[in-house]
Formats: C-alpha cells, structure tokens, sequence
C-alpha cells in the first residue's frame, strides 16, 4: 500500500474524528437550553438533537463547497495539507472541551487549513477575498448581531406576554422550546457537518479518487451521509461540560429565555447557511443567551465566564495555525 493510499486513509479517519468530537463539542449549541430549563431530560435531549442534526447535514452543500474550495487554491492542497489541519483542529477542540470552554470548530479547522497551507506554498494559495468576506467579517460580526437578535426577540416576548403569569409562562414555552431548540439542532448540522463534507471531498480529490470537471465542487452523496451520521453519534454522546457552561454558567435559562435564544441563533445560522458562510454556532449561541440575558432584569450574566469564551474565541485561529504549522513542519521530517 502506498504512502498516498495510507495518508487518504489517515485523513478520512481524522476527518471523522474531527466531525465526531465536534458533534459532542458543539451539542451544547442545540441542546443545553432544553437540558438546563428541563423540558427534555440529558438522554432524551442527545437523541433529539442528534437526529435533527443528521437530517440538517443533509439539506445543504454550500458551507462544504466554500471549506472544500473557497479559502485555499486547490493547486496548494495536498493530503499532508488536510491531514495536519485536521489534527490541529482536533488537538484544539480537545482542550478547549476538556476546560469546557464553548470555542469555535469551524475557526479550529478554517485556521488549521491557513497555517498547514502558508509552510507549504506560502501566501499566495489563500483567496484573501473569500477569507474576509466569509470568515473573518462573519466571526466578528455574528457575536454582535447574535446579541443584538437575542436581546431584541426577548424583549419582543416580554412585551407580548407581560400580563401572563410567569409560571403560565414557562409551561407555555417548554411546548414551544422543542420546536426552537429543534430548530437550532437543524441549522447546526446544516453548518457545522458540511464543514468536514467539504474537507473529506478535498481529499478525494486531491487523492485522485474522484474527479471533477473544472469550476464545479460537488459533494458525494455517500460522504453527506457519512459525516451526518458521524455527527449525530457525537451529538449522542453528550459533552456536558460544555453543555453546562452555555446552559446555566452565562445565565440562568427558563423558558422563555431558552426559546428565544434558539430562535435567534437558529435565524443566523440558517441564513448564514444559505449564503455558504462557515459560521461559528458557538459565538452565535453563546452570545444570544447574552443578549436575552440583558433583556431581562436580574439577568445576572457572569461576566467571568464570558470573558474565559472570548479568550478562547480569540486564541481559536491562531492557535490552531501555530499548531498545524508545527505538525506540518514535524510530518515533512517522517521519511517516505
């Protein structure tokens, strides 16, 4: 078996590791405010969320064709390139999962890709215009607009049902919280899946296992369904470090609270889905559960722990380019 064969091989296997560990690192996106307000038990939030997630992967490709062939030139790819992004991005989500800090997976792999890329080719492979526009604007801006919506669905729900008592209220919302967190379980797996779609396809190929005709970036339909399920399974398997963090240590959630702050991060990432944005759900999510918690008086957000999130969003990108830098440099000296 050749070294190319054993190196497609390794990147599948990362590739899925990675979709796995996000699955699990992510579930908190979709699941921790049905968990923390108690609407659906632990077991029963894993599987609801997981099976959304899966038919979610399922429903887009444009996120997977601007990962596969919108940030890097794809004359710049190659299997060593993907292999150490990969593990980057992996080595990441690992720590910030193990501190259960809500960091983004999409920044890991999205900076694993340009430092693996630049001590390989350099800079001119990296599409500058695309990189601005679609990661950068976005990871700066979606916190912003994230706080904003929450903030303002929130307070569009206390105007609507401030003569109701609030004990009416939060059994009123927890029928409604499984249709918002069910929502947010679905833009997940549209986003975040199609991210490792398009990173598998660029190793196919870049491996020559399949090909396409110039211009065009189509994702199989056994690798959809492949990292769907990857995905959900690692939704099933729970992360609750993570999941208490975003469900109780920002705010308090009830509710009320709960659905809109899905209902304001499933909005984002749906749009953000539709126009092939490669969004963090971990900034929208965490910063909609901020803005409803402005919203409310006695919100009580603890400033301490968004400040631990904002530390890790910031250290994301660089990170992971030191880290995938130093893994392609140490891949190199390995003889073949």
């Amino acid at each position: 078996m050749t070294f190319t064969i054993l190196l497609l091989i390794a990147v599948i296997i990362v590739a899925l590791a990675f979709e796995y560990i996000n699955g699990f690192h992510d579930c908190a996106n979709s699941i921790a405010s049905i968990v923390s307000t108690k609407v659906l038990s632990p077991r029963q939030a894993v599987l609801f969320g997981a099976v959304l997630e899966c038919i979610g992967a399922l429903l887009g490709v444009n996120v997977a064709k601007t990962i596969g062939a919108g940030i890097i030139a794809s004359d710049a790819i190659t299997l060593q390139v993907i292999f150490c992004a990969l593990l980057a991005a992996v080595i990441w989500n690992l720590i910030t999962w193990w501190f259960g800090l809500p960091s983004s997976s999409s920044h890991a792999l999205i900076g694993g890709l340009l430092g693996a890329t630049f001590i390989h080719a350099g800079l001119n492979p990296i599409h500058f215009v695309v990189l601005v526009e679609k990661i950068i604007i976005p990871m700066f801006a979606s916190p912003v607009i994230g706080f904003i919506i929450g903030f303002m669905v929130m307070c569009a729900f206390l105007r609507l049902f401030y003569k109701i008592k609030p004990d009416v209220i939060n059994r009123r919302f927890k029928k409604i919280q499984l249709i918002t967190s069910g929502l947010m379980a679905l833009s997940h797996g549209l986003n975040d899946a199609q991210k490792t779609m398009g990173v598998i396809t660029m190793a196919l190929v870049t491996g020559g296992v399949i090909v396409m005709e110039t211009g065009e970036f189509n994702i199989p339909i056994y690798v959809k369904l492949i990292c769907a399920f990857t995905m959900a399974m690692g939704t099933m398997s729970g992360g609750w470090k993570i999941i208490k963090t975003m469900g109780s240590k920002i705010i308090k959630l009830k509710p009320i609270s709960g659905a809109a702050a899905d209902f304001a991060a499933s909005l984002i990432v749906l749009v953000a889905s539709h126009f092939g944005i490669p969004l963090s759900t971990t900034h929208v999510v965490s910063t909609s559960i901020m803005g409803v918690g402005s919203a409310i008086k006695g919100g009580n957000i603890r400033t301490n722990i968004i400040g631990n999130i904002v530390t890790a969003w910031i250290l994301t990108i660089p990170c992971c380019v030191i880290l995938s830098i130093v893994l392609y440099s140490t891949l190199k000296l390995i003889p073949h």
